[in-house]
């Protein structure tokens, strides 16, 4: 589960239209607050009633009601069960509450907490003295800030905060970084933009000490924002690992899969030589 937050006006449906409608091939199931501010592509669009939107890509919108665990627990009784479930927080929320919600619920994985920030709006809401202390909360919570309304060519804001920032509008690589759907870069023609993820893998990942492990992961290299999947430890027992920011987990596994760890982050903070270099030591060791 990922959170969504972000101060009233931010671009958060913006955001989420934009989730929806990428090519991730997930089943994405997003809770809001109300319908009244998504505007669905109707081209998108395969039912809508009182409180769902169904759309033809596998995808579902629902409202949330006024019971969050109600609500995550109609999301795990759905079948299918979607592969990835996004909550719309409300403007003026806290957006670790709602995150805490999936940590609480042992069919559910947390998958951080995306701020949007209003690039160009923040600095002005930031001098409020009512408003500004909720801003910087919720940017002090977030995982990924995604900052919105800002030029192409205008630098990104300086944030108090060591989350990976991107811009709203780079769907591509907020999809990868909040679904972990990690995919080959082709090498970017002469002259052009090298992309803004990067990706790494191992399956080399069998007699693993688990404390070892645990200590490395919360040491891992700075801009490996997320890492998930199976590792063998030293009697042939199998764990799964899940992490993102600052949330860990090493935990046995439940189902068959194949051992191996897949990792992505911003390709401007993340070195794939330094997380090779990191896991050899952990390894070695």
């Amino acid at each position: 589960m990922t959170v969504i937050s972000g101060y009233l006006g931010a671009g958060k449906t913006t955001l989420i239209n934009r989730l929806l409608a990428a090519d991730h091939g997930l089943k994405l199931m997003v809770l809001v607050n109300d319908f009244g501010a998504i505007n669905i592509d109707a081209r998108l669009l395969a039912s809508r009633d009182e409180d769902t939107i169904a759309l033809t890509n596998g995808c579902v919108c629902c409202t949330m009601g006024a019971d969050l665990f109600m609500a995550l627990g109609d999301a795990l009784d759905r079948r299918p069960r979607p592969d990835h479930l996004i909550v719309e927080a409300s403007g003026v929320s806290d957006p670790a509450r709602i995150a805490n919600a999936a940590l609480a619920e042992p069919e559910m994985r947390y998958g951080g907490i995306v701020t949007v920030v209003d690039g160009l709006a923040f600095d002005g809401l930031q001098a409020d003295p009512l408003i500004g202390p909720q801003l910087v909360d919720q940017v002090a919570k977030a995982d990924v800030i995604a900052v919105s309304k800002i030029p192409e060519e205008a630098a990104l804001p300086r944030l108090a905060t060591d989350a990976a920032t991107l811009r709203s509008n780079d769907v591509d690589t907020l999809a990868r970084l909040l679904l972990l759907q990690p995919v080959a870069t082709a090498t970017p023609a002469s002259g052009a933009p090298h992309p803004t993820h990067t990706a790494w893998s191992c399956s080399d990942v069998t007699g693993v000490d688990v404390a070892t492990l645990r200590a490395a992961l919360a040491a891992r290299p700075a801009g490996l924002f997320r890492l998930k999947g199976r590792v063998i430890d030293r009697s042939g027992a199998a764990w799964d690992v899940q992490v993102v920011g600052q949330q860990i987990e090493v935990t046995p596994a439940q189902a068959d899969c194949a051992p191996a760890l897949v990792g992505i982050g911003l390709s401007d903070r993340l070195s794939l030589t330094d997380v090779d270099a990191w896991w050899a030591s952990l390894s070695a060791g």
